[in-house]
């Protein structure tokens, strides 16, 4: 069997061709992609060959971890599965590239378990599952951790946006956003974006930083309350340190925050499902999956793109 998917040959060198596929397991299905998205975070530093190294990083490699379609069939164990519309946070099923992160493609196949139900009339918004749980991990600070709600987000893109609807969602105050882009300002919902500039405030609790911008932990330590905490929500190429002192007098905090597990996908469904969480507004473009080769470089380089998605259902 083989598949239509995007591949990065090299950075900056991407293609859309025909790649074989491994064989199907008793436990597999087979997915009809509908939509793809493209992250400007992971997908951006394999696209620019910044990505610090990483287990599986390789080229040539198909991108992607947001992919949404429908299960068209499967292995003898999984025959149950079919018919349902789902999320798939990536795939490894070539035989002539890697699958880090393997999601970009016309038809995947994964494990039964890695397919995960979704709402169908959530229609291309539904490739923000992923991203969703990133926040929400964040947020809960991983499995039995105490969590401190943000009340200072640094960034307005997709995942700064999400942090702020989940800290509405579970009960938090509107935290306050920072974003350096005028463009980004808008879409706010029950919170307040503003430049960094014209904020004067130096006493917050629990800053989260989804910039990936390695440069502003000085700054941000500045802008603590004693024993305040920073959560490092994005990604970062650079090498991230700070200056002691001022963490010293503040008694700062430090937090890594890693990729989603599998119970934040499913916490994240059941805020969507109840509505308590939207994810409307947030897909800004759409391509038709043949036009992958300029979709990239726009999602990457334009600042009026949000969220890019690829549309594979005429490709």
């Amino acid at each position: 069997m083989h598949t239509l998917a995007v591949i990065l040959e090299a950075p900056e060198r991407l293609a859309l061709q025909s790649l074989g596929m491994k064989p199907a397991e008793a436990a597999d299905v087979l997915v009809d992609v509908t939509y793809s998205g493209i992250s400007t975070g992971t997908e951006k530093l394999l696209w620019s060959g910044q990505m610090p190294p990483f287990p599986g990083l390789g080229y040539p490699l198909v991108p992607g971890y947001e992919s949404v379609g429908r299960i068209v069939g499967a292995g003898p164990d999984a025959q149950g599965r079919i018919g349902d519309w789902v999320f798939v946070p990536g795939a490894n099923c070539y035989t002539d590239a890697r699958g880090l992160f393997g999601g970009t493609a016309k038809r995947l196949i994964v494990p039964s378990a890695r397919a995960m139900p979704i709402p169908e009339n959530l229609g291309d918004a539904g490739v923000l599952f992923a991203l969703a749980a990133t926040a929400l991990h964040a947020i809960k600070g991983g499995t039995g951790s105490n969590h401190v709600l943000p009340d200072l987000i640094i960034g307005h893109g997709v995942l700064g946006r999400l942090l702020a609807r989940l800290t509405l969602a579970m009960g938090g105050a509107a935290p306050m956003v920072w974003e350096t882009s005028p463009s980004r300002r808008c879409g706010a919902a029950g919170y307040t974006v503003i430049s960094p500039a014209a904020d004067e405030r130096r006493d917050y609790h629990a800053i989260y930083d989804a910039s990936g911008d390695a440069g502003l932990t000085d700054e941000l330590v500045t802008r603590l309350a004693k024993g305040g905490e920073i959560v490092l929500a994005g990604f970062y190429s650079e090498r991230v340190n700070f200056a002691f002192p001022a963490a010293f007098m503040r008694e700062a905090r430090f937090r890594v925050a890693a990729e989603w597990q599998p119970a934040d996908l499913a916490e994240t469904r059941t805020l969507i499902e109840t509505g308590k969480l939207d994810l409307t507004g947030l897909v800004s473009d759409r391509r038709p999956a043949e036009e992958a080769l300029d979709a990239y470089p726009q999602a990457f380089s334009d600042p009026d793109c949000l969220k890019m998605v690829l549309d594979w259902s005429e490709c």
